[in-house]
């Protein structure tokens, strides 16, 4: 129920979170109300300072999307680093890298583009705000709003500002407001923190697979001349193998940038089982490979973003409509798995969401039937076809044996079926082995950061821009902190202490007790949310911090 203190702000449709998703249905539901002569008012809230702030991933854009949404894009500045020649996949060794005579079908991206996110994400925010929307940026949406029978989603509340580290308002406090809507457009990215909330409350993932998810780091790194990347040869490369190795999920990418500049990034899949496992140190190991450090390492890394990807595919997309929402975009998992890219499926989704509500409103039904045209848009889509026909590669992947080279083989010339149809996917929190299972590594590999081409991870999060006031109350909820200095200690080794790529939770020991105890930074936070997807115990909860803060990314 809403609060009769709080300013309510009244809108049609409301979207969370400006990322592709939900900027493609602003635009897309726009076009619609002027084509149909009707006023609508329509509103964007994003968490970080601006657009784009907050958006990283490798990343390669299928532009048939874009082309259905703005036709005359290339006319109107889209910007992009380079166009895909071709591309190149290769297995790597300890020592070698062995390129693929082949490439998967799904894996062709001539004519597609290489872009910055957070460009692209920035570009479609000024289209937006020039066709008449309204973006807020700054505005984190903390609670999701329900009618009097909590059958409804009927709004967002936004955050408070300007209260100190106990919770109590201080010389600048600013009140959040009700923003209600007759429709709310849920597109916060993976893992959202609304979801979770509506995904328990509306049965949104009942029948369905846990989600899974992938951490990735992406770099851009400035060369002093060009030549990664020759003139007739690919500007895409993607890499499997080390350091992950044949049994573990996940692998790296080279992409060709403008201005002298590469994009490479490593994502590893959060379902591992060694409590040791450190995604960041994976990058270190992987750019340490000849094969990447003979072309990056006259280099310097000038930005840095990590963030997580829903990879569990189709089994794992939740009920898409419900009285007064939807959920479109990265906050449903819509992902095509098989050929690493989600941009224009966020966009689509977006689109299609936007046409149901512009309907929607136009007959006066908002509630789920009313709204029917989005997930039944999707399920006649040749989007849909193609993620259904990765529907079981994560779960393939996920096989710690050479069985997983069987599945995944009878998976491609299956169309996806493969030998088990489905095949189940196990939460990330659930994978981890304790530590005497997995004892620790007794040689480190040999990733010392030079602070030019190889960064640590502090060094990471300064290159990306990070701020949060240090006085406010920490986003980062740690439910019970003796577990994580007895219980968690004792069979895991404090996992977050490696799994958070921006070395935001530490162990202390105590100097008057000697016991170790638990440090948070949260001023470090990148908003990947690994933590909360990671925690083996479910004993971290990452929610918004104050609007307006986080990354600053301008080129990832």
């Amino acid at each position: 129920m809403m609060n009769p203190e709080r300013e309510t702000i009244p809108f049609d449709v409301l979207f969370v979170g400006a990322g592709p998703a939900s900027l493609a249905g602003a635009i897309r539901l726009k076009q619609l109300a002027d084509a149909n002569g009707r006023e609508l008012e329509i509103a964007v809230i994003e968490k970080g300072s601006e657009v784009g702030a907050h958006a990283v991933s490798g990343a390669i854009l299928d532009p048939c999307a874009l082309k259905h949404l703005l036709p005359d894009f290339l006319d109107r500045g889209f910007p992009f680093e380079a166009v895909v020649r071709w591309d190149a996949l290769y297995y790597l060794t300890s020592d070698k890298a062995l390129r693929a005579p082949m490439l998967p079908r799904y894996l062709h991206n001539g004519g597609n583009y290489v872009i910055s996110l957070s460009r692209f994400t920035r570009w479609l925010g000024t289209l937006a705000e020039e066709a008449g929307i309204n973006v807020f940026c700054g505005f984190a949406g903390k609670e999701v709003l329900y009618d009097e029978t909590g059958k409804r989603v009927i709004g967002v509340r936004t955050g408070d500002k300007g209260l100190d580290k106990e919770g109590r308002p201080k010389t600048n406090f600013e009140q959040g407001a009700d923003l209600t809507a007759e429709v709310t457009i849920f597109g916060e990215g993976a893992r959202g923190s609304l979801f979770k909330d509506l995904a328990v409350r509306m049965g949104l993932e009942t029948n369905r697979m846990p989600q899974v998810y992938e951490t990735g780091i992406k770099e851009v790194i400035e060369l002093p001349e060009p030549g990664v990347f020759s003139a007739d040869g690919p500007n895409v490369m993607h890499f499997l193998g080390d350091p992950l190795g044949p049994f573990r999920a996940g692998g790296g990418f080279l992409y060709e940038m403008g201005e002298k500049r590469i994009g490479i990034g490593y994502l590893t899949a959060l379902g591992y089982t060694e409590p040791w496992m450190d995604p960041y140190e994976m990058l270190l190991r992987f750019k340490c490979h000849p094969f990447i450090r003979e072309r990056i390492s006259s280099g310097k890394v000038i930005e840095q973003g990590a963030r997580t990807v829903s990879v569990g595919g189709f089994y794992t997309i939740p009920k898409l409509a419900m009285n007064g929402a939807l959920v479109i975009g990265a906050s449903a998992g819509i992902h095509d798995v098989l050929g690493l890219k989600g941009i224009h499926a966020a966009m689509y989704s977006g689109m299609w969401a936007a046409e149901a509500a512009f309907e929607a409103l136009q007959s006066g039904d908002t509630s789920e039937s009313g709204l029917s045209a989005y997930p039944k848009a999707f399920e006649s889509s040749r989007l849909r076809s193609e993620i259904f026909e990765g529907r079981n590669t994560t779960a393939a992947l996920a096989k710690r044996n050479p069985v997983r080279y069987l599945f995944l083989g009878a998976q491609y010339v299956s169309a996806g079926k493969g030998l088990r149809d489905p095949m189940w996917l196990h939460a990330d929190a659930t994978t981890l082995e304790p530590v005497n299972r997995r004892p620790k590594p007794s040689e480190r590999p040999p990733t010392s950061p030079d602070g030019v081409y190889m960064v640590d991870k502090l060094t990471g999060v300064y290159l990306s821009k990070t701020h949060h006031r240090e006085d406010q109350p920490c986003h980062l909820i740690v439910h019970d902190r003796k577990l994580c200095e007895t219980t968690c200690a004792e069979r895991y080794g404090n996992p977050c202490t490696r799994f958070c790529p921006a070395q935001v939770y530490e162990m202390h020991e105590h100097p008057e007790t000697g016991r170790k105890e638990l440090r948070l930074n949260p001023s470090n936070c990148l908003h990947c949310k690994t933590c909360d997807i990671k925690d083996p115990f479910g004993n971290i909860t990452w929610t918004c911090p104050e609007g307006g803060e986080g990354p600053e990314y301008r080129l990832v």
